[in-house]
């Protein structure tokens, strides 16, 4: 990850996603996940009507989810939706939300990368 980067430059929702940790004060009040989570899912709907469909990751059912459920101790999906379950589990272990999320992000993205594979 670099350094703060203009919307020009960035490419997917990682790009954003990176910037959103480098400054999460600018882009969610109070590091809320649940504004993370709808920023989101803004992100795929503008993108399915502006251009071709970029379906992300972090969906309801996306495959965020589907990795972080075990994580958490889950069986199954929660109704509840990642983000909360992120909070609870921050709260839970007395950590910032938003520094759990990137800590859970980061090791998504690491064994998802073709490395790990």
């Amino acid at each position: 990850m670099t350094g703060a980067k203009p919307i020009s430059e960035w490419h997917d929702v990682y790009d954003f996603l990176d910037q959103v940790r480098i400054r999460p004060g600018m882009f969610v009040r109070a590091g809320s996940r649940l504004e993370l989570q709808a920023m989101l899912y803004g992100y795929r709907v503008a993108s399915e009507i502006h251009g071709p469909q970029a379906m992300t990751d972090f969906e309801h059912q996306g495959l965020f989810a589907e990795w972080l459920w075990p994580r958490l101790g889950h069986t199954y999906a929660s109704p509840l939706g990642w983000a909360i379950e992120i909070t609870k589990a921050a709260e839970a272990s007395d950590r910032a939300g938003i520094d759990l999320f990137f800590d859970l992000l980061s090791e998504f993205k690491a064994e998802r990368s073709p490395q790990a594979r």
